[in-house]
């Protein structure tokens, strides 16, 4: 049976996953009575929860005796790693893109790694039913976007479908006909993406994904390049450089085939499949038959450019809510997810029982952390930081960022006042229909921190932002950070309702009544800039004088509400995020109030 090999990238929320659902549907892959859930390929339980896709997975379709592998990919740019990984597995791509957002930042970068891969894309617009769709200019700017990022002259001549995933039908003009459903795709598809390429040689394969299973162990997906491999068949895994990882024997082989992944009998050139058997092989590692020398050379993956502090935590509630809390788990897990992650760095820090983590983004390691405390684990985790970098001059270099903001033309003075706050330059500013602008800025990492929370406050829920690493250009001084301080619990116990009401006017509290708390711990935000210890244990005098006035029922204010997310962009460089399986609490650094008056001089005198 032929077969092509093709990725849907696109940027977030354009309609990936709701496409491939349609796609499975109209193929015949499930039966007629058969319940199907939406967004069937965001199968962890953080994607169905966030409606985003995290991890790339992969399926298969059979149209006119052809099977079309399918691979989803995520949208968002801290999930970059995957995209970039995914794209050497296939042969073309189609780009998705919203017709009434046009190309976004995160098409832009998936679509200049297909392009330098020499894929020649199938575009698709998506979304043609919504009321301020403006397909003409959409087809404009991803031709402009095509030119910009030098693509050939065959890959600028790119064929161009439009329809609604979500309605199941594509067509080769917007007006339709819809009656046809996705025929025009399939048949786009077997016309226009070529047959794999097959190479001579034994078997060859380049490990592009990798997951742990109870059952089978290590599995890696990726396409076969040449030859042919069988069950109980001894391969070796080469480094990039070419050294050897291991050798060891496939136990199983695995197809995709809809959404099962069947055992089949022989993995053939040009097909994606997987292999369990192998303790060390990882990700862009060369799986091979014994008596090849070479290894496959696998895409350079961008550098991580945000990093925190994973340490264990040593508050005063430590272990009483969750149960892996020690160094070593800690450190194995982390280890665990780095074989899998290519764009995860772990280092051992220099007091060794913390672990600094390096990513792509707030996102990526905010997903970490979320995984990890609900896989049971308790840990202190500190305000993210930026990689810097010195060039061969010594000059220090910062991550710089495209970001491109969508908003009301009302709240665009607010936004361009704040960003230029965080040193960001603006590139254009211009109209994007319903009286909203967009604007498009280079902004350093470090200012974008914590932004996104306050840039919905100032616009009232309408923007929407969405950030690009663009390159390390020199660094831009210094950006100032949160300008209130923080009332800081000064005792041991439980939270207590009246105590809190009377410390209304210091500032919003983030805890409730009957909540434990330790010393060190933060409960509110001060409305000035120091920070201030308050006793939120304090209840009221009782006495056994009875007044004519009954007392008032204490009314609180509702608390302001800490998401993990939320918390590590809010936090300064002395404050830990605490993170346990039932709570998120925020603390200072060092609990003791004389302890951290006195490393607070010191950090002054070394200043």
């Amino acid at each position: 049976m032929s077969m092509r090999n093709i990725a849907i990238i696109a940027h977030v929320d354009h309609g990936k996953t709701t496409l491939v659902d349609k796609l499975l549907q109209q193929s015949g892959t499930y039966r007629d009575n058969q319940r199907v859930i939406e967004r069937v390929m965001d199968s962890n339980e953080l994607e169905k929860e966030r409606g985003i896709t995290i991890l790339a997975k992969a399926t298969s379709v059979v149209w006119k005796d052809v099977r079309i592998n399918i691979v989803d990919t995520p949208g968002h740019a801290d999930f970059g790693g995957e995209v970039e990984r995914i794209l050497n597995m296939v042969d073309s791509a189609i780009v998705l893109v919203d017709a009434a957002e046009g190309p976004m930042p995160q098409t832009k970068f998936v679509v200049s790694k297909a392009l330098k891969l020499g894929l020649r894309p199938i575009v698709a617009i998506n979304k043609v039913d919504k009321p301020d769709a403006r397909v003409t200019e959409v087809i404009n700017e991803v031709f402009d976007l095509f030119a910009a990022l030098d693509a050939s002259d065959e890959q600028l001549d790119f064929p161009i479908l439009y329809g609604s995933g979500k309605q199941g039908w594509m067509a080769h003009d917007p007006a339709g006909p819809q009656d046809q459903g996705l025929a025009p795709m399939y048949d786009l598809i077997l016309s226009h993406v070529p047959e794999p390429r097959i190479e001579e040689g034994p078997f060859r394969m380049l490990g592009t994904l990798l997951e742990a299973n109870p059952y089978l162990g290590r599995i890696i997906t990726g396409r076969v390049v040449s030859g042919s491999a069988k069950p109980n068949q001894m391969i070796k895994v080469l480094a990039g450089d070419g050294s050897l990882v291991e050798t060891g024997r496939i136990t199983k082989i695995l197809a995709f085939r809809g959404l099962e992944r069947t055992p089949i009998e022989e993995a053939i050139p040009g097909d994606i499949v997987s292999i369990a058997g192998l303790v060390k092989g990882s990700v862009a590692d060369t799986f091979c038959d014994p008596a090849v020398e070479t290894a496959i050379k696998a895409q350079p993956i961008d550098p991580p450019t945000v990093s925190m502090t994973f340490m264990v935590n040593d508050s005063p509630l430590a272990g009483t809510e969750g149960d892996k809390v020690t160094t070593r788990v800690i450190r194995d897990r982390l280890l665990k997810e780095a074989e899998g992650n290519v764009a995860l760095k772990i280092e051992e820090a220099k007091d060794k029982d913390s672990y600094i983590v390096s990513g792509r983004g707030e996102l990526q390691l905010a997903i970490l952390i979320e995984q990890m405390r609900r896989e049971g684990f308790e840990l202190g985790v500190s305000r993210p930081r930026v990689v810097l970098k010195r060039d061969e001059s010594g000059q220090l270099l910062e991550p710089i960022e495209e970001v491109i903001i969508d908003v009301d033309e009302e709240h665009s003075g607010v936004v361009v006042q704040k960003m230029s706050e965080r040193k960001a330059d603006m590139l254009e500013m211009r109209p994007s229909g319903g009286n909203r602008l967009r604007l498009v800025f280079h902004a350093p990492t470090r200012g974008l921190i914590g932004y996104q929370g306050e840039l919905l406050t100032d616009t009232r829920g309408t923007a929407i932002m969405n950030r690009l690493f663009h390159d390390y250009l020199p660094y831009k001084g210094e950006i100032g950070g949160r300008r209130n301080g923080v009332l800081i619990a000064m005792e041991t116990g439980e939270a207590v309702a009246y105590a809190l009401w009377n410390l209304e006017d210091r500032g919003p509290m983030m805890i409730e009544p009957g909540w434990k708390v330790y010393q060190g711990m933060i409960v509110g935000e001060h409305t000035r800039e120091n920070d201030l210890e308050v006793n939120v244990l304090k209840g009221k005098k009782l006495t056994n004088i009875r007044t004519t006035s009954k007392d008032e029922a204490v009314r609180l204010t509702p608390p302001i509400r800490m998401t993990l997310e939320r918390s590590l962009a809010w936090i300064d460089d002395d404050e830990l995020v605490e993170v346990t399986p039932k709570s998120i609490r925020l603390r200072k650094g060092v609990l003791d109030p004389n302890e951290r008056k006195r490393s607070q001089k010191q950090k002054e005198a070394v200043a």
